[in-house]
């Protein structure tokens, strides 16, 4: 019993504001998910909260959240990839390969400090924290390096996260839409926060878009691992997260067998519930001050990083046109 006590603060205060979202987000007409994040961040730089809450909050943020994108599998179906077509694999790994050459170039140009440039760029092409701790152990010991990597991946998701929904379906179609949130959005979660802010259809595309782009952090980790200046003392072990195996496997079946409607009702519901929790806590841990100081270097690499894989990703969707419907 005593580890379920350690988590029981944190846990029991994400899922408060979770399910205050889901009650409150259709009254005031604001999506869920989004509305537990913004709840999250103001209460966690507002009151300063005892760190008993610590564990809890890091557990819903990591391990919840893993659970609300493997039950997020059950209403994707791969049919809806493969009806986008070969565009959208294109516009993915086009992006993915652009954005990783980027950063090897800028990591030069901007001169930025130890790893982080790397690690930035990394979590930028692919999926955000779990690919900057896919990536670390192989270029860098230092913790600070990676504390401010995965502030600033964070960051920019989080401000992607908020402003593409209010953006994009004013300039693009659902398919468009949902192919840009899929392929710029720095971790799973903003991806999933992002795109059922807008619509379950974008959601589900959106999610289908970036799970092809997490499936390359293996080949991605190899490929990029020949530009990297030689770390001796840091061995890196690259292996798929459990819960991106389970996404496939689950993903693959609901392509293929036809789930009973108030099953996949009664998934959905808790799949939202559980998002909302992992974004209140999410929310919870940015803490503002330690953003502003977090290497104003690293910063702006992951803001310029940003900008050119948006660049990119508009560039396809204008060179391929009309042959997105």
């Amino acid at each position: 019993g005593l580890k379920i006590t350690k988590h029981i603060q944190g846990l029991a205060l994400s899922l408060g504001l979770a399910v205050g979202a889901y009650f409150l987000g259709p009254i005031i007409q604001f999506n869920a998910v989004l509305l537990a994040l913004v709840a999250g961040i103001l209460i966690g730089n507002v009151v300063s909260l005892p760190t008993s809450f610590d564990t809890g909050i890091k557990t819903s943020a990591g391990r919840v959240l893993e659970i609300a994108i493997v039950l997020l599998a059950f209403s994707i179906n791969y049919r809806q990839l493969m009806a986008l077509g070969w565009q959208s694999i294109l516009i993915v790994v086009t992006t993915m390969i652009g954005v990783l050459f980027a950063t090897v170039w800028l990591s030069k140009a901007l001169n930025c400090p130890g790893s982080t440039g790397w690690l930035v760029g990394f979590g930028t092409a692919i999926c955000g924290s779990s690919a900057i701790a896919a990536l670390a152990p192989r270029v860098t010991k230092d913790q600070t390096d990676i504390g401010i990597s995965l502030a600033v991946v964070n960051l920019y998701g989080l401000i992607g996260m908020i402003a593409l929904p209010l953006v994009l379906p004013a300039i693009f179609n659902e398919t468009k839409t949902a192919l840009v949130i899929g392929s710029s959005l720095h971790s799973v979660g903003n991806v999933a926060g992002a795109g059922y802010a807008v619509s379950n259809t974008i959601g589900e595309i959106s999610v289908a878009v970036k799970m092809g782009r997490v499936a390359l952090l293996t080949p991605a980790l190899l490929i990029f691992g020949m530009f990297l200046p030689k770390n001796n003392n840091a061995k890196g072990k690259s292996s798929l997260p459990w819960y991106l195996v389970s996404f496939v496997i689950i993903s693959i079946l609901a392509t293929f067998i036809q789930f009973p409607k108030p099953f996949l009702n009664t998934i959905g519901i808790g799949a939202e519930i559980l998002l909302s929790m992992a974004m209140a806590a999410i929310g919870l841990r940015v803490s503002f001050r330690s953003l502003a100081t977090a290497g104003k270097r690293g910063l702006l690499f992951g803001l310029l990083i940003f900008i050119i894989q948006l660049g990119i990703i508009g560039l396809m969707l204008w060179f391929l046109g009309d042959s997105l419907v």
